[in-house]
């Protein structure tokens, strides 16, 4: 029986559709305005699109994969669900206390301290205590518990958060307190610390355990309604939901680790990133997805993404693995802006999918970066081939009146003005993630996709002296890529804190087997077969008296001195090569063990690319005026359909390679040519400026 696969990232724009036939590789693609005040009907527009596309039935369909930034959103927005939190008796006010430090971007004398997940007003104290190694000091109280449950329950709060001291190491009282919640509040969404982030440090802990508190209901809530609508769909494969940290899960698992989906979609644009990079010979890459609202990057050594566990989403702590993407203001839909004494300013005000850019046509009325591109002839009059029309004189309008009467340019000017800030914002946002860790972006490519990335691309390469940018056969809906490239994924984690250089292996092995444990019951939940099982290990570790600690993986194999020893020697050497320098005699102190639990997932088989002309004039649409810069203005510019380049064409700038989900520019001093796979290369070349450009 022939089947496929269906792959959905929803977008602040656009929801972006993959659909592939799971036999052959062969796929359809299409995108479809995002739907803000209900995200479902976005997403299952974009599904019955795509099915009609490629002429499948809702009962070939056996995976559905989405990335989703449900939980992201709520976050930023502010429109978290109202919680509650129980806590050790004196811990009350850990989250306001937080860490005594100002963020590096803020203002030492007007920093604010933002406002918890949840208030002190709905923090309850309950008598129980632990000490550091798990022993009970002081039982916990039940009636102490259900007296504060209820009156949880009396506020009507939704959502209730269990922190108590030291449940990372052992849980028995806050299982104890779940049971009385669901005793005595059984509607009520329970997140214990001791399932979401069981490692030490109270505060952090506090905070992933609110945050994934407070949306939980969010997400629950958005999956059971795309549950139900795939059900009355006659879809009925399972749902599958992208994590922060490159895996997927099921929807019930997201529903209960909400917080672990967060920076979901992006994620899934980085895995698809790493996977053209590889087609296209590349090891290191910096990707870079500009969508509508926001531009993602992330910096990829040896084909493997940064991984961290410092993460932030708005202001709050976020210590879970999370695929290190650094996310800026920056999109097609950031609005263009005259400030005080004269200074333009884009973005990071976004005008979204709804009104959307004034050249949409449906009442937006600021001038965005789609808005300039457009009047510049960069993009063509109508996206989505001809789906959205583009009403070019709206965008003229909104440039004209907000930017260059204001700031006496002329239009051209002032749109180039606007495209040249929105590039260096971009570029800047490259500069954190590679020089600003110790990392040349000349050493790197440059993977470039989202509806705009494309678009930009070239002048990024310009900015930071990226040798060559690889653009993949359908940039516009690389995510959905990504998701059809990953694997069922889960992390575990616990604290086990030992000094050395004599650990204890015996705790050591009864901790790691205690993780292996849980992961391989979440494999079997999750239905993976035993083949495609997979667990890996590594552990934090610190020199004594530092404050982080470092991931290391640990090698497989019995827990012997000698292959400790080989973890501690893996960890001078990440060291060094982070900081300049290692501590080879100083005693290296274990803090956390970590289990990762992959669940092999067929991949899909990307098909051959298609030859279907050798003829470069058979690629060409047309010729259209396209603004450059370094030529001084408006030139007459080649514009290629991307469906008819054939592996081997060459071409040079300036030109335009246009295709329904995206357009890119290549800009004079560039050369184009497509690999074997259908990726785009553009390669920078000696180029000087002429003496008539201004």
């Amino acid at each position: 029986m022939t089947s496929c696969t269906l792959a959905i990232d929803v977008g602040g724009t656009f929801t972006d559709v993959t659909l592939a036939d799971a036999a052959t590789g062969k796929t359809w693609i299409t995108k479809t305005p995002s739907t803000p005040h209900d995200l479902s009907q976005g997403f299952m527009v974009g599904i019955q699109k795509i099915l009609a596309l490629g002429g499948w039935g809702p009962e070939h369909v056996i995976r559905v994969f989405h990335g989703t930034t449900t939980a992201t959103n709520a976050i930023l927005e502010g429109k978290t669900a109202p919680m509650g939190l129980l806590t050790t008796k004196g811990f009350k006010y850990v989250l306001e206390i937080g860490r005594h430090d100002i963020p590096r971007d803020g203002n030492l004398y007007g920093w604010v301290k933002p406002t918890r997940p949840v208030t002190p007003d709905r923090i309850f104290e309950v008598s129980e205590r632990l000490d550091v190694t798990g022993a009970v000091l002081t039982a916990l109280d039940e009636d102490d518990c259900r007296r504060a449950v209820r009156r949880l329950k009396q506020l009507g709060l939704p959502s209730i958060a269990v922190v108590f001291l030291h449940a990372y190491v052992n849980p028995v009282h806050e299982q104890r307190a779940a049971a009385i919640i669901a005793e005595e509040y059984p509607e009520a969404a329970v997140s214990l610390s001791s399932e979401v982030l069981p490692q030490f440090r109270e505060f952090e802990r506090s905070m992933a355990t609110a945050l994934n508190a407070a949306v939980m209901p969010h997400v629950s809530r958005y999956l059971n309604v795309l549950r139900g609508k795939l059900d009355g769909r006659q879809i009925h494969g399972p749902l599958l939901i992208m994590k922060s940290n490159g895996g997927v899960t099921s929807a019930e698992t997201a529903a209960r680790q909400a917080i672990h989906t967060a920076l979901s979609g992006p994620a899934a644009g980085v895995i698809g990133a790493v996977s053209v990079a590889h087609s296209a010979g590349f090891a290191n890459i910096i990707s870079i997805d500009v969508g509508g609202t926001s531009a993602d990057i992330c910096l990829v050594r040896e084909r493997q993404p940064e991984i961290t566990k410092e993460a932030k989403i708005g202001p709050f702590p976020l210590k879970i693995p999370i695929i290190d993407i650094n996310t800026i203001g920056a999109g097609g839909g950031s609005i263009a802006a005259v400030l005080a004494a004269g200074r333009l300013e884009v973005g990071p005000r976004s005008a979204g999918a709804d009104p959307g850019p004034a050249c949409y046509g449906r009442g937006g009325e600021e001038p965005t970066v789609t808005d300039a591109n457009l009047l510049l002839g960069r993009i063509p009059p109508s996206l989505l081939g001809g789906e959205i029309p583009l009403d070019r004189e709206a965008a003229r309008q909104a440039v004209q009146q907000r930017i260059a009467r204001p700031l006496g340019l002329a239009i051209d000017e002032a749109a180039a003005g606007i495209i040249e800030i929105i590039d260096n914002n971009m570029a800047r946002a490259i500069r954190t993630v590679s020089i600003g860790r110790g990392h040349d972006p000349r050493q790197f490519g440059l993977v470039a996709f989202g509806g705009a990335g494309p678009l930009h691309a070239c002048r990024l390469a310009e900015l930071l002296e990226i040798p060559a940018i690889v653009i993949p056969p359908t940039p516009g809906v690389l995510s959905t890529y990504g998701l059809l490239s990953t694997d069922l994924k889960n992390d575990y984690v616990q604290t086990c804190y030992q000094e050395g250089p004599s650990y204890d292996l015996a705790r050591l092995a009864a901790v790691y087997h205690e993780l292996q444990t849980q992961a391989l019951e979440w494999l079997r939940s999750e239905q993976v077969p035993q083949d495609a099982q997979h667990l890996l290990r590594s552990a934090d570790l610190r020199y004594a008296h530092q404050s982080f600690e470092l991931t290391c993986a640990l090698p497989t194999g019995e827990l012997t001195p000698a292959l400790i020893q080989r973890l501690v020697e893996a960890f001078h050497r990440e060291h060094r090569r982070l900081y300049t320098y290692d501590l080879p005699n100083a005693p290296v102190e274990l803090v956390n063990l970590r289990v990762t639990a992959l669940g092999l997932l067929p991949k899909l088989t990307a098909p051959e690319a298609s030859r279907s002309g050798t003829d470069l004039n058979q690629a060409l649409a047309g010729v259209r005026r396209v603004y450059f810069e370094s030529l001084g203005g408006f030139a007459d510019t080649p514009c290629y359909m991307r469906q008819r380049l054939g592996p081997g064409m060459m071409f040079t700038g300036p030109a335009v390679v246009e295709q329904d989900d995206t357009t890119t520019v290549v800009h004079p001093n560039f050369e184009a040519r497509v690999d074997a796979v259908g990726n785009l290369i553009l390669e920078r070349q000696t180029w000087h400026r002429p003496e008539n450009a201004r």
